[in-house]
């Protein structure tokens, strides 16, 4: 086992890219941990639904990164209470979708401090029957990784907050989140820890020492490092991987306003609205199948959307209307 150091980096998008290279650019036949804490941010799973499973309103308002990963699974909120490790591993078919093997380590730490850790559901860590680890996998022809989260000292205030979409009906082909009650470890502990001494107490499980001299460590190069700047760039940071992945969806969103009902029907797809329908018993003098047509084809977001319709008087569609209303209704 080599031990990776991601050198206290917070940056989720870095540190899934960090994560993503050695998985596919480093040797296939040993096996690697890495240990990551990230600043406010949701990661999505590979297959889901950007936009129906955040709360746009808060990740704006609070600076919350959005991120998907490779891996499948539901979307979790990390931040700098949150402990995330990951096996990198040559692959072998046998532990693809089995997680005790690799929770097992994590679970024995717990446990030898009180905390009545156990692997439950299909891939979640419980204490009290509360989730306190969420894990997935992904695997290329040789290697895998089995990644995990540990709500440690989350604030879980956030983690409801950002996880909740805004009223509005959403049907999607993409996968939701299973989202159960979730706890803290820290909430199980007798003596006060830290995130920081949580890692050490895995690491010494795992590695037998805490010395770091004496921990056998994957060393990236420059060029290494250079690769996996180059893949945020690419990836990682972009609209492109962290919305425009979404699959197809049909969004509807309508809101009663002192002028009437405003019913919105969207049709999205790779994270552009392909399509618009506007409905209601509001009244105003212009058409708005020009709206219709401003929204088709822009990315489904707020900053579009906001774009789409600045310089426009909506209250000539709708009546006294807030254009920001508009906005909000349109976009969460």
């Amino acid at each position: 086992m080599l031990f990776i150091d991601n050198q206290a980096v917070t940056d989720a998008y870095r540190n899934l890219a960090l994560e993503e290279y050695v998985l596919r650019h480093k040797p296939t036949d040993e096996d690697c941990l890495l240990f990551y804490v990230n600043a406010p941010s949701i990661i999505i799973g590979r297959n889901q639904n950007t936009i129906e499973e955040i709360n746009p309103a808060v990740v704006d308002a609070r600076g919350i990164k959005v991120v998907r990963r490779i891996s499948g699974g539901g979307a979790v909120y990390h931040d700098l209470g949150n402990l995330n490790f990951s096996f990198i591993t040559p692959y072998a078919a046998e532990r693809f979708n089995r997680y005790d093997a690799f929770t097992r380590p994590v679970i024995e730490v717990l446990q030898s401090l009180g905390v009545p850790a156990e692997l439950g559901g299909r891939n979640d860590i419980l204490a009290g029957g509360r989730k306190i680890s969420g894990n997935a996998q992904f695997t290329t022809t040789q290697r895998m990784f089995s990644h995990g989260t540990l709500l440690f000292d989350s604030n879980l205030d956030d983690v409801t907050a950002a996880l909740n979409p805004k009223p509005g009906k959403v049907e999607s082909k993409g996968v939701k989140s299973i989202r159960s009650r979730v706890a803290n470890i820290s909430e199980f502990l007798h003596e006060p820890l830290t995130v920081d001494e949580l890692r050490e107490r895995i690491l010494e499980r795992i590695f037998g020492t805490r010395d770091r001299a004496r921990i056998p460590t994957l060393a990236l190069s420059p060029a290494d490092h250079a690769a996996i700047d180059e893949l945020v760039a690419t990836k990682y940071g972009t609209w492109a991987w962290n919305y425009g992945e979404n699959p197809p969806s049909d969004v509807q969103r309508a809101h009663r306003f002192p002028i009437g009902e405003i019913d919105v029907r969207l049709q999205v797809a790779h994270g552009r609205i392909t399509a618009a329908r506007i409905f209601g018993d509001f009244m105003g003098r212009a058409d708005v199948h020009d709206l219709e047509t401003r929204l088709a084809g822009i990315p489904y977001d707020r900053t579009a959307v906001a774009a789409a319709l600045h310089g426009i008087d909506v209250s000539d569609y709708f009546g006294d209307v807030a254009a920001a209303d508009v906005v909000d209704l349109i976009a969460g």
